[in-house]
């Protein structure tokens, strides 16, 4: 019955998006300026409809709410969330995006925000040469400080830059100042979360002739002033025959992985939790233990925990993320394949 779910993809107009999802994944777009596409998402503000197979036509969360322990796997407790835990996007920054910072969870609890917090990862896909990302604060800076320098003018000065090139991976954690600035299109996987806190957006206006609204005094609380350190995502590598395989991040929100087929690659989560692939480059089988699922650039499939093992034949490249209910396992299993502590902490969050 169950099988890998694909879904329509939902297109958001934004003030800064363009129309890279068309030349980069041959899709038609409903307007000239889509910022965002929503590939897998169970949110109030956008939610995936399943496009093949016998659910076609049916909604993600009531799909999940019906079949749980069969969608989301046996460590995935219902108790521990009360909707789809991630939302997977692709975005197109044609311009600049606002200056912003998202709230952890204690916030969200802590407000009754109906979201989670928002931590993020961004895998930059394509970047024009001299492209940039405001990626955290400049070092010791205080929230006074921050205060006035936003009531001054002088916020740009106060941010750290980071250049990015296609491939590189950053971890935005929540309570992170950041902007995704101009000629960048990349994957973003991320908590179920759309609360975002806009701290300044380039003096530009909406539709409306207005300018955007900002949230200067929730963003303040919101900002962890206690980071100083803001790295892309160093990545560990691990080579088979067949297949090549990064471990880009790890998080007690999400794992993911860059999967890089030549021929194969099979994974096996064995009714433990489900997967989810977004498929960058080629086209490739998803292949299960009834039938076959075709994945092309630019699709994503949520593999089912009930599938128990799936297989990817062609030549593709694919992010893979998942949930693990045991983090410390999992360092442990790679620091059994000899890679250090050091190794290891670049890439956890």
């Amino acid at each position: 019955m169950f099988y890998p779910l694909k879904f329509e993809p939902i297109h958001k107009e934004k003030i800064w998006g363009g129309n890279r999802l068309a030349a980069q994944f041959d899709r038609s777009l409903p307007a000239d300026k889509i910022g965002e596409s929503w590939e897998l998402a169970a949110h109030e503000n956008g939610t995936s409809i399943v496009s093949n197979g016998c659910f076609k036509g049916e909604g993600l969360p009531e799909l999940i709410d019906k079949y749980w322990a069969e969608i989301m796997g046996q460590e995935i407790e219902r108790s521990n969330y009360d909707k789809f835990p991630l939302l997977i996007k692709l975005l197109d920054a044609n311009d600049k995006l606002s200056i912003q910072v998202h709230p952890d969870d204690e916030y969200a609890a802590k407000y009754n925000i109906d979201d989670s917090g928002k931590n993020e990862l961004w895998y930059i896909i394509d970047a024009k040469p001299d492209a940039e990302l405001i990626y955290g604060l400049q070092p010791d800076m205080t929230k006074e400080e921050f205060a006035t320098s936003i009531e001054d003018g002088r916020l740009i000065d106060k941010l750290n830059s980071i250049s990015v090139n296609p491939g590189d991976v950053v971890f935005i954690p929540a309570g992170t100042v950041h902007a995704i600035k101009e000629g960048i299109l990349l994957a973003e996987i991320q908590q179920n979360s759309d609360t975002t806190y806009r701290i300044y957006d380039w003096d530009r206006v909406g539709s409306d002739g207005n300018p955007r609204e900002l949230h200067i005094k929730e963003a303040l609380e919101a900002i962890d002033f206690n980071r100083n350190s803001y790295e892309k995502c160093r990545s560990i590598k691990l080579t088979e025959d067949n297949y090549q395989r990064k471990i880009l991040a790890i998080s007690e929100y999400f794992i993911t992985e860059r999967i890089k087929v030549e021929n194969s690659f099979r994974a096996e989560p064995k009714k433990r939790r489900f997967e989810v692939l977004l498929s960058l480059t080629g086209q490739a089988e998803v292949s299960y233990s009834q039938d076959t699922v075709t994945i092309s650039r630019g699709e994503t499939v949520l593999i089912p925990a009930q599938l128990d093992s799936y297989q990817l034949n062609g030549k593709t490249e694919v992010l893979r993320t998942y949930i693990s209910s045991d983090i410390e396992k999992f360092k442990a299993e790679l620091k059994a394949k000899e890679f250090t502590d050091t190794e290891i902490a670049k890439i956890t969050f």
